[in-house]
């Protein structure tokens, strides 16, 4: 279990699951078979596996602990989920409450979970099945959901967008904790504490949000799904297979690493596996990762 502190704030990493998700240059397109090869020094084997020619990744949530509260930044897939259009994240079963208690972090203690997006892969723990119905998996905590992502997968919405599982991830995952009155969905931005602030980040989905920590000379940013892979990085119009703005999730992306590059933020990508937090600065039209903290 890996902890980091950066200023007045302790980050622990829990990891539900890492390896082999599927073909590199399925998940992103843009990025050349050469971009692999040039950089397999450092994307091999935490990034990629070049026998296979896989993207490697993490499914994880960062434990923030900030001002007093325990805040968790995106809760993985969960256990138990119907999702027939995504069977990697179906009827999976990992000890995740489990390495929290590790980290001591029980349920009860949680004050706040972010979902950084609504896909299946970052909100599947917000609930637990309890006698056959979903319910919050941590009682006590307010749920942050950026409204924008919040309407395009609720069914009754006018801008559902009807993507496939979607009514599953509404039913099991954001439902019951609107229900348990424990979301807050929010625009334009939601400052947490002194330390973290929620920001739009749209492109990846239309409420694509990522988490900003400033505490002291330290700055970090969780971006979520904006980067899947460290290839985008080096080149950020290359998008992930799953952003379903390109354009916009493009403009996204280097926006926040001319800015993470400007003033010295740690990147913080949701499925970075390996080293999952890095170093960038600006190289040409592009960008570099300097190191890995």
């Amino acid at each position: 279990m890996e902890r980091i502190v950066l200023g007045d704030v302790e980050i622990t990493r829990i990891v539900e699951w890492q390896g082999p998700f599927g073909p590199a240059r399925a998940i992103v397109p843009g990025a050349g078979p050469e971009v692999w090869r040039d950089h397999e020094k450092w994307l091999a084997p935490e990034h990629w596996e070049p026998g296979t020619d896989s993207f490697v990744a993490a499914l994880q949530t960062w434990v923030l602990r900030s001002d007093g509260m325990t805040v968790l930044v995106d809760t993985g897939v969960g256990n138990g989920r119907e999702r027939p259009h995504t069977p990697q994240f179906a009827h999976r079963q990992t000890d995740f409450l489990g390495q929290l208690a590790t980290a001591g972090v029980r349920p009860e203690d949680v004050d706040i979970v972010v979902n950084t997006h609504v896909h299946a892969d970052h909100v599947g723990w917000n609930t637990v099945e309890r006698e056959g119905e979903w319910v919050p998996a941590f009682p006590n905590a307010r749920y942050l959901i950026a409204a924008a992502d919040h309407a395009s997968v609720d069914p009754q919405s006018d801008h559902s967008l009807g993507r496939p599982d979607d009514h599953l991830v509404f039913a099991d995952s954001i439902a019951p904790v609107r229900h348990a009155g424990q979301a807050v969905l929010w625009e334009d931005t939601h400052r947490i504490d002194a330390h973290l602030t929620l920001e739009p980040a749209p492109g990846h989905t239309p409420g694509s949000s990522v988490l900003r920590l400033e505490s002291g000379t330290d700055r970090a940013v969780f971006v979520g799904d904006v980067l899947h892979s460290p290839v985008q990085i080096l080149d950020p119009s290359c998008n992930s297979c799953f952003c379903e703005d390109e354009r916009a999730a493009a403009a996204t992306r280097r926006r926040l690493l001319e800015r993470a590059a400007d003033e010295r933020e740690l990147v913080i990508p949701a499925h970075f596996a390996g080293s999952g937090t890095a170093e960038v600065r600006r190289a040409g039209s592009g960008f570099a990762i300097t190191g890995w903290a």
